[in-house]
């Protein structure tokens, strides 16, 4: 009946209570932000006329300084007790247990929250910040060997691990009625495993956390493993290079089953639009009126930093800002020995057109950077030529429901 009231299960399938708790969280750190670009405005105004009586840095001094300082004590006083009124009450008025699936839009949201904002989110304790695990048919995989017998009856020898890029999620691998992973695990006889985790953390972070999942879930596959395949998407391919270092480094098991890694349109050298961010980063704090407003750009998450050169190793970023240098400090990492790699790259232009590949690629990384080619001969990644596949008018996203991208793929991974 029109104008009938929506079944509360239905509200729940997008909105939780629980979001209320991690809602007032960022509405506090947002005020809190507002409040230093606002004092930060008035110092340089301040400082600019001369004016005595200011402080050192973006900090007002004086009465002013002391308002702003008490601004931030009730904000602080506020968030805390919105905090803890609804940490008493959400336990009370809602039971997890009871919520319905999720919806594809509500999980959407979450993955492109979790992608610009999630290494804040995860320092918060914030209820939205997304766990790593792995997913067959949308379900978390229990990582032990009686949950496993029960949730992958099926499960082939061969397994095939899909890892999604950045402000995306597992079920995201689905696009134009097509899924990458359901198409070649049929062709190849394997259990396709599709990865969900917070693409806002740094690649290394995240490769560090996978390499272990991927310790415990090849211990406890239900059947004998004698092949491991891995396909990444955009980051997914860099947290995957970033999880074999470690697993090697750590002597963990799996590496011995891994086979293949497969990349589509992985900025192995980085992304133009992250460093057009860090660039405009730059050129705000340039000036005394405008660097207040470069903290705007330093929300942004450090798994999107990573993406400025394509860091793979904690030693990429360890023990620096992100946000002052744009120098590429990355250690050269080369593709892994004993592992077939194979590496897609997009491009818009309708032909091969030398600075269409270099400027546009596929919207988001260039044709280079994909397919690992570097000015560095010490940075290049060596896929031999008939690792390497361009297909054209194809943008980022396309390259998951690309048929000739799945066609490319299964004569790679194929019976020779």
């Amino acid at each position: 009946m029109s104008g009938s009231p929506t079944p509360p299960w239905q509200v729940l399938r997008h909105v939780r209570p629980s979001d209320l708790k991690a809602l007032a969280q960022l509405v506090a750190q947002a005020t809190h932000g507002v409040i230093d670009i606002t004092e930060g405005v008035h110092q340089a105004v301040h400082g600019r006329m001369g004016l005595p009586g200011a402080a050192e840095g973006q900090r007002t001094g004086g009465l002013t300084g002391r308002i702003y300082q008490a601004v931030r004590g009730v904000t602080r006083l506020v968030g805390a007790g919105t905090d803890a009124a609804l940490t008493a009450l959400l336990p009370l008025l809602d039971d997890p247990a009871t919520h319905p699936e999720a919806s594809p839009q509500r999980e959407a949201i979450l993955a492109a929250l979790n992608g610009v904002l999630g290494d804040t989110l995860q320092a918060m304790g914030n209820p939205l910040a997304m766990a790593m695990d792995a997913r067959v048919g949308g379900v978390p995989l229990a990582l032990t060997a009686n949950a496993l017998k029960v949730q992958v009856p099926d499960a082939r020898a061969h397994l095939l691990l899909l890892v999604h890029g950045l402000c995306m999620n597992d079920a995201q691998w689905q696009r134009a009625g097509h899924d990458h992973g359901l198409h070649l695990a049929q062709a190849l006889g394997a259990t396709p495993v599709y990865l969900r985790y917070n693409t806002g953390l740094h690649t290394s972070v995240n490769g560090r956390e996978l390499a272990v999942l991927l310790d415990q879930l090849a211990a406890a596959w239900p059947v004998p493993l004698e092949r491991i395949s891995i396909i990444g998407h955009s980051m997914g391919g860099l947290v995957a290079r970033s999880a074999l270092e470690v697993a090697r480094q750590a002597g963990m098991d799996w590496p011995g089953s891994l086979r293949d890694l497969v990349f589509l349109g992985t900025p192995h050298h980085g992304a133009p639009l992250e460093r057009a961010g860090h660039g405009a980063d730059l050129l705000l704090a340039s000036n005394p009126f405008t660097a207040p407003f470069s903290r705007l750009g330093k929300i942004r998450s450090a798994g999107i930093t990573d993406l400025r050169h394509g860091h793979v190793l904690d030693a990429d970023w360890q023990g620096r800002d992100r946000f002052e240098s744009g120098a590429d400090h990355r250690v050269p990492l080369p593709l892994p020995e004993g592992v077939s790699c194979f590496a897609v790259g997009a491009t818009l232009a309708a032909r091969r057109s030398r600075l269409a590949e270099r400027l546009t690629g596929d919207g988001l990384v260039p044709l280079d950077s994909a397919l690992g080619r570097h000015d560095d001969p010490a940075r290049c990644l060596a896929f031999p030529s008939g690792h390497q596949f361009t297909v054209f008018r194809t943008g980022h996203l396309d390259l998951l429901s690309s048929q000739a991208v799945v066609q490319q793929m299964l004569q790679w991974l194929g019976p020779a």
